[in-house]
This record gives structure tokens, sequence and C-alpha cells, in this order.
């Protein structure tokens, strides 16, 4: 078992969801100002990330079935962010609040550790994402993404795929056929 699949069976074991919801293609679950602290399951469906400058929007994160998702920022800080996170397809999440999750994790040294992996594991990701961005030619971006998350292609449409590695939908295409 991957440690997302751990954390998820054991809070599902302490009974921790607040709730289910429901999000439609294209609503939002977070708008930039907003505070969300919350952390949520993603059972079905696939979300994005994004923040906007006046020129366009930047997908910065993706989420779909079995994953955890959060607007990290504010879920750390307590404070507004600039982050949007909006349903791509329509989506059944289950609702962790950070006051809940936050007496989960520390009640128990393994449930600490098994957030800390994951934390890790987040940075690691993200870390590897900007290297990408920054030294990587957009067709060594999509085949390195490939290699990582071959899922990713199966739930998430191309536009955000190209928005998320940084390249018009068209180069994506490109470089797709090629």
């Amino acid at each position: 078992m991957n440690p997302i699949e751990i954390l998820k069976a054991k809070i599902d074991q302490a009974n921790l969801w607040h709730k289910e919801i429901t999000l439609n293609r294209n609503e939002y679950l977070k708008v930039m100002g907003s505070t969300n602290t919350n952390l949520y399951y993603i059972q079905s469906g696939s979300l994005r990330i994004f923040i906007e400058d006046e020129y366009q929007e930047h997908t910065i994160r993706l989420g779909y079935q079995n994953n955890f998702i959060a607007a990290l920022d504010s879920f750390i800080t307590n404070q507004p962010s600039d982050l949007y996170i909006q349903a791509i397809k329509k989506c059944e999440l289950q609702v962790l609040t950070k006051k809940a999750f936050n007496q989960f994790i520390q009640q128990d040294t393994e449930h600490l550790l098994l957030w800390q992996k994951m934390t890790e594991y987040l940075i690691y990701q993200q870390l590897e994402r900007e290297i990408d961005i920054l030294t990587h030619s957009p067709k060594e971006r999509y085949r390195r993404v490939l290699a990582r998350s071959p899922q990713l292609f199966q739930e998430i449409p191309s536009k955000y795929i190209a928005s998320y590695l940084r390249m018009t939908p068209e180069t994506l295409s490109r470089i797709k056929k090629s």
C-alpha cells in the first residue's frame, strides 16, 4: 500500500470525514482571495489548481481519483491565497477539516510520520516539476511527466496538461504526434 492509501484507510477507520461534496464540471472548490484549510480526498473526477495573471491561467497542480488535494498555501498559513481549485470533471470529494486532521496526526507518531512522508513526496514532486520547467525542452518535459504520471493523460484534458507543462496546446499536440 502506498502512503496515500494508508492515510486514507486510517482516516476512514477513525471516521474523521466532515462531509462529502459533489462538484460539477467547471465548478470551483476555491477561488482567488479565499481561505480554504480543508483537505480533500478525490473519490472520483479530476481537479486543477491554478493561478491567473493578466494574460492567462497557469495550472500548477492536477488532482484525480484516489488522491488528496488542498490549497496547500492556505492550509499551512490559514490565510487567503491566490489559488483557484476547479473541477475539470464532475467530482465526488470527501472533506477533512484541518482541525480534525491536526488532531489525528498529533495523536499517533505513526500518523505524523505518514504525513511527513507524504509531504516530503509532494515537495520532491514540485522540485522535479520546477527543474523540468526550467531546464528541459517541451518534448523532454512531456516525456518525463508521461513516465512519472501516465494516468494524467487518461484523466486530464490536453489543454490543462499543456498549461501544467508550460506549453501551448498546439505544442503538446505536435509532441504527442511525433
